[in-house]
């Protein structure tokens, strides 16, 4: 026994490594796809929302943004970060504060989310459906967790630590609970074979996080859509940074945070920064630079005020006068929006029942190819015309 036991015990430690070292196995559910099929999910209702309430500020200029003065009345300033506060697209957040029926829109959007798959399996739609959907799904649900606590200006602790909302089991996807982290390093890590362009889809409602966009992802063009969204990152001050006097190539923090999509962080890091970085400054010095250090940090809210708090002086103003024209998204009746989802199908009329998911027949639609199908109204079932021809 003396001399079988270090074997065994060498061979359970190997064997434990091995368990230890696997990532989480992808639910049953969510591994399938079919590249040939026709089905499409229908975002209208998210893209209507996102462009009413998504403010676009464009590429940045590499400008340090300047210390704000005092309001009169008052010698307090709000702090912010120089680097970064002029970055990224703004999302109304102010818009849904007090205000219940906007809130209930958004959570009406995600609720119809995860019922798809109730009626389609998601293995019956190809990659890019797939993918658009969890971006999707993963994106409306950090804006209602964001919009739970606002105003909160400071989203680090909703984001790290035991209490993170990407760890909580907030969502139910074909009778599987998923949390974020779930989607994120499960689902698109292992389906999408660790690409790390699908980072730049996962918006996390903080400076330091990609962008949010004006319109919801789509199958026909979610890569257009992560390919801009990781040019518009990458090229800003929060995305990477260097000063003249250092020997540093600084990057977001985010990346250190998605070091699972990194395995060998700076040279694998590197390459995928020289895909994207314009001629200049920064794509030279990375090449030559001795260390790249992620530590470029803004958890401020990515409201439209900027997550700067006002202090009032003597003559105190309302900066969001603007947001009183705002009564939440409408139907062009006028009437309050009813979130839905609609997965198209072609010419096979289905007969609707009490969800809010419609089924289409789409064979004839040729995806990839810039055609889009007629606009149709949620509830109503059209035939579309053959536009393969």
């Amino acid at each position: 026994m003396k001399q079988v036991r270090p074997a065994v015990l060498v061979l359970f430690g190997f064997l434990s490594s091995l368990v230890d070292a696997s990532e989480p196995i992808v639910p049953e559910p969510f591994r399938g796809f079919n590249n040939a099929s026709g089905y499409m999910i229908n975002y209208d209702d998210l893209t209507d929302l996102l462009s009413t309430v998504v403010a676009e500020t464009g590429l940045s200029d590499r400008e340090i943004a300047k210390l704000p003065k005092p309001k009169t009345g008052t010698r307090m300033k709000p702090k912010v970060q120089r680097l970064t506060a002029d970055e990224g697209n703004r999302f109304l957040y102010e818009a849904f504060k007090d205000n219940e029926a906007s809130q209930q829109y958004l959570r009406d959007i995600q609720e119809s989310l995860q019922k798809v798959p109730d009626d389609i399996p998601l293995e019956e739609f190809s990659r890019e459906e797939q993918l658009a959907y969890w971006l999707n799904l993963y994106n409306v649900t950090v804006l209602n967790e964001i919009i739970a606590v606002y105003p909160k200006r400071n989203l680090k602790k909703l984001f790290q630590g035991k209490k993170s909302i990407l760890s909580k089991k907030l969502l139910t996807v074909a009778g599987v609970p998923l949390s974020l982290n779930d989607i994120q390093f499960t689902i698109l890590k292992q389906n999408y074979d660790s690409n790390p362009l699908i980072l730049y889809g996962l918006y996390q409602g903080y400076v330091g996080s990609p962008n949010i966009r004006k319109t919801a992802y789509t199958g026909s063009d979610v890569y257009f859509g992560l390919e801009e969204n990781a040019y518009e990152f990458i090229n800003s001050n929060r995305g990477t940074f260097i000063r003249s006097d250092e020997d540093i190539f600084r990057v977001s923090s985010f990346f250190d945070r998605n070091r699972a999509f990194f395995p060998e962080f700076e040279p694998q890091l590197t390459e995928h920064l020289l895909e994207h970085l314009a001629e200049g400054t920064e794509r030279n010095m990375i090449q030559t630079v001795a260390a790249i250090e992620p530590d470029i940090d803004d958890w401020t809210v990515t409201d439209l005020g900027y997550g700067r708090h006002e202090i009032a002086g003597s003559f105190a103003y309302n900066q969001a006068a603007m947001l009183d024209a705002y009564q939440g998204p409408r139907r062009r009746d006028g009437g309050i929006l009813v979130a839905s989802v609609e997965v198209k199908r072609p010419k096979k009329k289905v007969e609707e029942d009490e969800d809010d998911v419609t089924l289409e027949d789409l064979k004839e639609y040729p995806l990839g190819q810039g055609a889009r199908p007629e606009e149709i109204t949620t509830g109503e079932i059209e035939e579309l015309p053959d536009t393969a021809e």
